[in-house]
């Protein structure tokens, strides 16, 4: 008797099971440059506007875009018309429920949505493609790790240099033991200056007309109601603790990951910070965040730098060498310096004598497909994304750490395997945060 009980997401999963004698046309099993419809995902999108157009049209090549859900109109337009055909909502929770051909689902909202967001699909049993970081707070960066796993549904953060070749060799550098033991870990970015104002005192106390495109109650979400202000958004939320996570949530799940990756961490034991000005309800203009890791029995300092503070020269790198693009990472080992650019790019080590050792160090990891085909590889039964949230939420957790330390004021040594800051109470109440009545992600599990 034939499996009643077959899903889609069983038949995408399993192969095409051939009949003999059988003529079946090209554009039902697919060729070169042809997709048989038995092998395209039904994708839907929760955000349509900025950032998550290039995730739609990424991950949307050669599947299905069903469905789009965004809070704002305006921002939403170009997406919605470049796919007529998808179903359009404003309620991401109502098209979960009524979309039911929906396989995968990305999340692009702002920060303070990505959790509640994620596990509602999660919970379907629906494919995550989620933007980094990959969740607002500590605790929910753990429970979505979990979640994920108990579902057993392929995931992958949007940090797309975890795909690139430049982690790779990276992290093939290393392994090699050419620039011998690792003494120090440093990276920086440009942000926040000229992205984004931080460093705000206080709330708006203008409450100004919404929008008639947008669902303002939909946008906040999770976080606490206050009237709107166009001081929110769209791309100014990152500025403000309730709905952002700060230059370093902005970029550190980018540029952290290549040293993070190449030394294979975990979990810092101990984080604090140093910043410019900053307030309870806005991150500082800048900062500098100083993680502590075992790696190889050592500790480790692994430091950040933001708005504008930059890091020091090592006296292997030369004086004119170029560090990074802007942004970028150094490891410092004792006989040679790895220096890479935002998602691992431009690597190159110093002394530049030891290129000639670097060059005879073999490519042992084959270089990915994509970050999207990894994910959609995934969805269909393939092998796990580079950065499924077992990888992202160990990332995402280290690098939230150091907002807490900002918040906490103080530095906090950490137990990750209990999720907890071990030496204050009221560091430890930053791992998680309050949630507006009706969208407490715990309602949820």
């Amino acid at each position: 008797m034939a499996n009643k009980n077959l899903t889609r997401r069983d038949f995408l999963a399993g192969s095409l099971a051939a009949t003999a004698f059988m003529y079946v046309p090209k554009h039902v099993l697919g060729g070169p440059g042809i997709t048989a419809p038995s092998d395209k995902l039904n994708i839907a999108a929760i955000g349509a506007g900025g950032r998550a157009g290039s995730n739609i049209v990424g991950a949307g090549k050669g599947n299905n875009i069903v469905a789009l859900c965004d809070v704002d109109l305006n921002r939403a337009k170009d997406m919605w018309g470049r796919y007529p055909n998808a179903a359009k909502f404003r309620d991401f929770r109502v098209m979960l429920d009524k979309q039911k051909d929906i396989d995968a689902v990305i999340v692009s909202t702002p920060d303070h949505m990505h959790a509640y967001a994620a596990l509602s699909a999660i919970k379907m049993g629906k494919h995550v493609y989620c933007e980094k970081p990959l969740t607002h707070t500590i605790q929910e960066a753990r429970i979505l790790t979990e979640q994920a796993r108990k579902y057993k549904v392929a995931t992958q953060m949007g940090n797309q240099g975890h795909s690139g070749s430049g982690i790779r060799r990276v992290s093939e550098w290393v392994k090699s033991g050419v620039i011998g033991k690792i003494k120090e870990v440093r990276c920086w970015t440009d942000r926040p200056n000229n992205w984004w104002p931080q460093g705000m005192d206080k709330f708006p106390a203008e409450a100004q007309p919404v929008p008639s495109t947008l669902e303002w109650d939909m946008w906040l979400g999770t976080a606490a109601w206050r009237e709107y202000n166009a001081a929110y958004l769209p791309f100014i939320w990152r500025g403000w603790w309730d709905f952002g996570t700060g230059s370093l949530g902005d970029m550190g799940c980018h540029i952290m990951d290549i040293p993070f990756t190449a030394l294979g961490l975990k979990a810092p034991i101990s984080v604090e910070a140093d910043t410019g000005k900053f307030s309870a309800v806005s991150p500082p203009l800048e900062s500098t965040i100083k993680y502590e890791f075992m790696v190889d029995g050592n500790k480790v300092p692994f430091t950040w730098y933001d708005g504008g503070r930059l890091p020091e020269r090592p006296k292997m790198v030369p004086k004119d060498a170029k560090l990074g693009d802007g942004c970028g990472s150094m490891i410092i080992g004792e006989d040679a310096v790895i220096v890479a650019g935002t998602y691992g790019g431009g690597a190159w080590v110093y002394p530049e004598a030891k290129m000639d050792e670097i060059k005879k160090v073999p490519k042992s990891t084959p270089n990915s497909p994509g970050h999207y085909e990894e994910w959609i590889a995934a969805c269909k039964g393939g092998a796990k994304a580079g950065s499924n949230f077992d990888v992202s939420g160990a990332l995402t957790e280290t690098v939230l750490l150091g907002n807490v330390a900002m918040l906490a004021k103080q530095k906090i040594l950490w137990d990750s395997k209990n999720l907890k800051v071990t030496n204050s109470a009221e560091a430890n109440k930053l791992i998680s945060k309050t949630y507006r009545k009706g969208w407490d992600i715990k309602d949820l599990l």
